[in-house]
């Protein structure tokens, strides 16, 4: 026996509001990845600008051009090391940015100075 017609479509509206949520994630989650890549190539940079003698101001600039934007940087050398974070919280899309959900992601880069 055939379904009836009108169950069918009934049945499509309900999952093609949940794939488009499911797709919605997918993507969300893929950009994540993406501003996690961005934290780590920022940390990196600024430790590198330490390590080669360059100024805190220097450091940090280069890593805030680096990171996502709404990154914090913390720089900071400590017996000998360059120590840079950089933290993002990334929230999901849409009208609730930031709200209640999001995924704190971030990346710390440590580099020896070097003897000058």
């Amino acid at each position: 026996m055939a379904p009836e017609r009108g169950s069918v479509t009934a049945e499509t509206a309900v999952v093609l509001p949940a794939l488009a949520v499911l797709l919605v994630l997918c993507l969300w989650s893929v950009s994540v990845v993406g501003q996690q890549l961005r934290c780590i190539d920022a940390a990196r940079i600024a430790a590198r600008a330490l390590a080669r003698g360059e100024s805190e101001a220097a450091a940090r600039s280069a890593a805030r051009d680096a990171a996502p934007t709404g990154a914090t940087v913390s720089v900071r050398t400590v017996d000998g090391l360059a120590v840079v974070e950089v933290r993002l919280t990334a929230g999901l899309p849409g009208p609730g940015r930031g709200g209640l959900l999001g995924v704190d992601i971030g990346s710390r880069a440590v580099a020896a100075l070097e003897d000058e």
